[in-house]
Formats: structure tokens, sequence, C-alpha cells
């Protein structure tokens, strides 16, 4: 019982040490990163327009919608549901 509360309390130092040592590095890294790194704000430029669908108003990308009366639905089986 003394030997595998040992090696528990070994792996968990193990662990907890690796966390930190990743932790410093990306503290480390963040303070030392340039200007031009930084993600720009208009890097979404490729962002596709979402749609809701009228029966169960999940949000999905437009080019999937299925369009039924002038309303946008998820699947072809919410297209026979009424819309909510």
């Amino acid at each position: 019982m003394i030997r595998l509360l040992f090696w528990i309390g070994l792996v968990v130092l193990v662990v907890m040490a690796i966390r930190a040592k990743l932790r410093s590095e990306v503290r480390r890294h963040g303070a030392t990163m340039r200007r031009d790194d930084q993600p720009h704000a208009g890097a979404a430029v490729n962002a596709e327009a979402m749609a809701r669908c009228a029966h169960c108003h999940l949000h999905f990308p437009s080019s999937e919608a299925v369009r039924a009366d002038g309303l946008d639905y998820c699947s072809p089986a919410h297209v026979r549901l009424p819309p909510k």
C-alpha cells in the first residue's frame, strides 16, 4: 500500500512539474512576442456567414442551409416540421 501511494505521489509531482514548465514557457514566449506575430483583427476574412434553423434554432454555415418558403433549415427533416 505504501509503494502505491509513493508511485501516485511521484506521478502527481511529475505532472505538476511539467505543467509549471509549460506555463513558464507560455509566459516567456508571450512576453517576447513581437508585434508582427500577433493575429490581425482582419484575420477572419475567410469566415462564412451563418444561418439559423427555423425549427431548432441551430446555427450553421449558410452554404449548408436547406431553404424552403424563404426560411433556412439545418436538414431536410426539419423542413417538414413547423418553424418555432
